[in-house]
């Protein structure tokens, strides 16, 4: 085989991809269609709440066009990082989709479920012997980050993909994963370079995001050679250019020339991109690096309370100019008022859209509305984030309803109005935001063997049903 073809249909599980797309990737007949289906981008929430950033809808609607074409194509699926965060949760929201499916089409294929939440001991275990050390900023792992973690997962590398693919399942659902591997793992299998393999798994992993003009709602055609690879994307609208193909080698990337992963990283110094015809890119030249030890990425979040916020918006050009000063005020007028009250160990910020919230206005700048003798941001308007955090929600209401009726109502220099500060877009004003997370666990674990962390289970399916003692088992 001097050729290996990768279908991608979007960028993310659920993201979805228009039938034309994904049909025009089907005509060039793939070897296999992989798609990740997660990402650390929405933050730690959803790892900590065991939910999907993705909606179910979205996802069934994605599963329901790739798993029968795939099978129809005698042709593996690969999903990776399932359910959004990749712990045992998510995975089961996906195998749940996957199960529903089968049965309401009367599916025949050979499931591989790979998990990768960890077992605190198992973390423990290693800490104590020396085995974990931290990702920057990340400080050294304690046992009490092990302790107060609500899930911990590691990213598998390709070598479990590997092994689900040589016992022979056709459908694989990973739970997280280090993106590329799933795109690469049946090229590797197959004797391909391995490091191309990554590196064309890397771009595919986005889908048409990488292509002109960008889309995470679209699909992307890789075709892996002996000497490099060439990507595609499969819309007429889009088109993939050097400069495309070269932007997104660098995205998600703290050093432009070496991309890590596990088992070692992507040496990307001599790489080509070539145009091949008016939407193709050829790249070239990536090489492989290995580490002289495993190691696999750990993520882990902690509780660490719970969340109210409060939208406003602010015209009052007085009120814009010394916002840093009111907000100040009214966050001491808060902690005064609960001091006496047992609530004391709560966090309140007030997040200011439209001066620095997002991008910082230019300073002392004159403007239609200057107000003399003040410091002043380019802006008519602001929105304005109230947010409280607590160790329960009822407390963190109570925050956030103070500190926005304190704000609402608070006096300050220059000030004509009679009536409130603020304008509240909706009512209640309110909102409740549940549990919050953070990460606390970020942080490198070496491994002897790239499988012992990673088992797969394996389910038969002959009209949609799973053999019950399979079943049984799986449960167990």
């Amino acid at each position: 085989m001097d050729e290996l073809r990768v279908l991608s249909p979007t960028a993310i599980l659920g993201y979805g991809f228009p039938m034309e797309s994904f049909e025009e990737g089907m005509k060039r007949m793939p070897h296999v269609i992989a798609v990740d289906a997660g990402s650390t981008d929405p933050g730690p929430y959803y790892l900590g709440a065991g939910k999907s950033f993705t909606d179910n809808n979205s996802v069934k609607r994605d599963l329901e066009i790739m798993i029968p074409a795939a099978l129809e194509a005698n042709i593996p699926v690969i999903i990776g990082t399932a359910g959004g965060s990749g712990a045992r949760p998510h995975v089961e929201l996906t195998l749940k989709l996957i199960k529903e499916i089968a049965l309401q089409k009367g599916l025949n294929f050979k499931l591989a479920v790979i998990h990768s939440e960890l077992d605190k001991e198992q973390v423990r275990k290693k800490l104590r012997e020396g085995d974990i050390k931290p990702l920057p900023p990340a400080k050294e792992m304690t046992e009490k980050n092990l302790d107060e973690a609500v899930h911990i997962v590691a990213q598998m590398g390709e070598e479990p993909y590997i092994h689900a693919l040589e016992e022979g399942a056709d459908v694989i659902l990973g739970g997280r994963s280090y993106d590329p591997s799933l795109f690469a793992a049946l090229a590797i299998k197959n004797g391909f370079d391995k490091a191309l393999a990554l590196h064309m798994g890397k771009i595919l992993e986005c889908a048409a995001i990488a292509a002109l003009p960008g889309s995470g709602s679209d699909s992307m055609f890789g075709y892996l050679q002996r000497d490099g690879f060439i990507l595609e994307p499969l819309s007429p609208v889009r088109k993939c250019t050097p400069l495309s193909i070269a932007a997104h080698t660098l995205y998600e990337k703290s050093n432009p020339y070496i991309l890590p992963g596990p088992g070692g990283a992507l040496d990307l110094h001599a790489c080509t991109f070539t145009p091949v015809d008016d939407n193709k890119v050829k790249v070239c030249g990536t090489k492989f690096v290995p580490t002289e030890e495993y190691f696999v990425k750990l993520e882990g979040v902690r509780h660490v309370g719970f969340r109210t916020i409060s939208c406003a918006g602010v015209m009052d050009p007085v009120m814009i100019s010394k916002i840093d000063e009111i907000t100040h005020e009214v966050k001491k007028r808060v902690e005064n008022n609960f001091v006496n009250y047992g609530i004391r160990d709560f966090f309140l910020d007030f997040k200011v859209y439209g001066r620095n919230g997002v991008s910082l206005f230019e300073k002392n700048s004159k403007s239609e509305r200057t107000v003399k003798g003040e410091e002043e941001y380019k802006s008519d308007e602001l929105l304005v984030i109230i947010e409280a955090v607590a160790d329960t929600q009822e407390q963190a209401n109570t925050i956030c309803g103070f500190a926005r009726s304190t704000l609402l109502h608070h006096g300050y220099e220059g000030r004509v109005a009679t009536a409130g500060n603020l304008a509240f877009p909706f009512s209640p004003s309110d909102a409740e935001m549940g549990k919050v997370f953070e990460f606390n666990i970020y942080h490198l674990m070496k491994m002897d063997d790239p499988l012992s962390l990673f088992p797969a289970t394996f389910m038969e399916f002959s009209h949609g049903e799973i053999n019950q003692k399979q079943r049984n088992e799986y449960e167990t």
